[in-house]
């Protein structure tokens, strides 16, 4: 071989290795994880954290520590550690150092090629890459999609089995609010139910309360706080089947068993939703009650208490 070839020879080599050298940088994407010991035995708290777009994404899991391809967490001390995450959208190879179960380090992902067209014969598409590395992130499988599709939900596109991972939407929960008596076929409500932690043993309560509250219902009485423990102290001064809207309105209005028992006390027995309600409204409290009693102003009706600090005397 002459110089010249051999030139040419050493530039067609560079530009090999350059070229897979930037297919492996648009295929992988880096970031940091750390381990922490669970609870359970055999699984460990997994956080996966990137900083990308000029945002930081950071997710946490109990994950088994047989997914943790190639890492040993029964030895005791420090070491270095690398092992792998397989998950169907994506591998995390993951290096670091673990010490006594606990540990850190840097993962590189690299996208699993066939992922998209499986999940594109199962009806969810425009997968792009953001989002194919957050269903890895999130561990959207195959598996998980046939799960979801298989219960008939409206609205299931690939951002929302995203969002179920996210807040735990699976299977069982919808099958377990069926069970109540819920339609539970709405997803985007499903995810709103994980949100604001309306459970299958709240909807058991509020039915054996004698309450049927819709899905909206439900909602917006866990916004609110009106959770069936709290209906249960209403129950004990008196107030027993309060519509669902009028124990919404307390919560919103701080109407609460408190404010209820020191009226009670003052001699104020059983004032209707809508006047206690009213009452927090305008500002009418116990202390209110009390000084206008202190000035001579005795057995006022709850209409004129009202009155009375509508226009402003107090």
């Amino acid at each position: 071989m002459n110089r010249r070839e051999g030139i040419l020879c050493y530039v067609l080599t560079v530009c090999v290795l350059m070229g897979a050298l930037i297919a492996k940088a648009a295929e992988s994407r880096n970031g940091n994880w750390t381990i922490q010991r669970a609870d359970k035995a055999g699984e460990v708290e997994l956080a996966l954290m990137v900083h990308r777009h000029g945002g930081n994404s950071n997710h946490e899991s109990t994950v088994r520590t047989s997914e943790l391809k190639g890492l040993d967490l029964s030895k005791a001390g420090k070491q270095d550690v690398h092992f792998t995450i397989a998950r169907d959208a994506g591998r995390f190879e993951c290096e670091g150092y673990v010490n006594d179960a606990e540990g850190a380090g840097l993962f590189h992902f690299f996208e699993e090629p066939g992922y998209t067209q499986q999940m594109k014969s199962l009806g969810f598409s425009d997968i792009d890459s953001d989002k194919q590395f957050s269903m890895a992130m999130m561990d959207v499988s195959a598996a998980f999609a046939k799960e979801m599709k298989a219960e008939k939900l409206s609205d299931l596109d690939t951002e929302k089995l995203i969002a179920f991972r996210i807040f735990n939407v699976n299977a069982a929960f919808v099958e377990a609010l069926r069970k109540e008596g819920l339609a539970a076929t709405d997803s985007d409500k499903l995810v709103a139910f994980r949100i604001h932690g309306v459970s299958p043993e709240m909807v058991r309560a509020l039915h054996q309360s004698g309450y049927s509250p819709d899905e909206d219902k439900l909602v917006a009485m866990r916004i609110h706080g009106a959770t069936p423990d709290w209906i249960e102290q209403l129950k004990k001064d008196g107030y027993d089947k309060v519509d669902l809207d009028e124990l919404i309105a307390f919560r919103i209005h701080g109407v609460s068993p408190e404010f209820i028992e020191k009226m009670q006390a003052l001699g104020y027995k059983h004032p209707d939703p809508e006047q206690l309600v009213a009452m927090r409204i305008h500002g009418v409290t116990p202390e209110f009650v009390t000084n206008l009693r202190s000035r001579g102003m005795k057995d006022l009706s709850i209409e004129q208490l009202v009155n009375l600090r509508i226009h402003r005397i107090d």
